[in-house]
């Protein structure tokens, strides 16, 4: 079962040195406040997945807190690059980063296989193209049943998952809605996991096409309205697009980069 603790309490609890974790969200519901909880206590050695690692994913790189990134594409979405990813990889600063890139549709069938218990899942993808032999991740199968030459991939092995939703009860079920992306797929594919959340109610109100996680699936709950700032939760609050502006220069610079840590840390 579920338990709501603060949102410092819960990262402590659910994200470990060395772990392997998620922080999931796509276009909305991007848990910001629980990787800054991470920045702020230190955490390191961290291989980082997520389907499109964005601003969250350059300000933990920059941090210090990552060795290795798992990823099927990688920006500040609407305006450019992730200037702390592009310096991690090209110079080494502030940490050497491996990578281990796949398809969107390849990461994908990694958490469904992970969520089902399953150790691999087969697609389509990657015919084609040269990623076989950039990711020993990626391996062809034989169909068994047509003899189709097929792409495996191994299911996520996560130590942990990071999501933010738009609500939670007392009982630590959790619900979310509007574009949903792996979320449900991370948690139930993770040892352990966090789901910050805009508010906690007393009863969930049924909503249509809402993805429910119930309290014994989720580790820790903690409540953190505008916990997905700058991007956007649903119904709670609008996307921050200034702040993706500003992010490009803040990031270009190691030192103003820097400076910016010093308000988080």
């Amino acid at each position: 079962m579920a338990t709501i603790a603060p949102l410092a309490q819960a990262v402590s609890q659910v994200v470990h040195d060395g772990d392997t974790v998620a922080f999931e969200g796509f276009t909305h519901l991007i848990p910001f406040a629980a990787g800054h909880e991470v920045i702020r206590q230190r955490k390191r050695d961290l291989t980082l997945v997520r389907m499109t690692p964005d601003v969250i994913y350059d300000q933990l790189i920059g941090a210090g807190c990552a060795r290795k990134l798992v990823f099927s594409w990688g920006g500040n979405p609407g305006v450019g690059s992730l200037h702390r990813f592009r310096d991690a990889v090209q110079n080494g600063w502030p940490n050497a980063l491996e990578i281990e890139e796949h398809s969107h549709a390849g990461m994908a069938n990694r958490y469904v296989a992970a969520a089902s218990g399953l150790p691999f899942a087969v697609l389509r993808g990657y015919v084609g193209t040269d990623l076989p032999k950039q990711t020993d991740t990626i391996a062809p199968i034989t169909c068994p049943f047509t003899g189709e030459v097929l792409t495996a991939v191994p299911a996520l092995d996560l130590d942990s998952a990071v999501i933010h939703a738009q609500r939670a009860d007392r009982r630590g079920n959790v619900q979310l809605w509007g574009i949903t992306g792996v979320q449900k797929e991370a948690v139930l594919a993770a040892r352990r996991s966090l789901v910050t959340v805009e508010e906690v109610v007393d009863e969930l109100e049924p909503r249509p096409g809402a993805v429910v996680l119930p309290s014994w699936v989720v580790d820790y709950v903690a409540e953190v309205p505008g916990g997905a700032h700058p991007s956007y939760a649903h119904d709670y609050s609008t996307r921050d697009n200034d702040y993706y502006q500003r992010w490009d220069t803040i990031s270009k610079d190691r030192e103003s980069f820097r400076t910016w840590l010093e308000t988080v840390a």
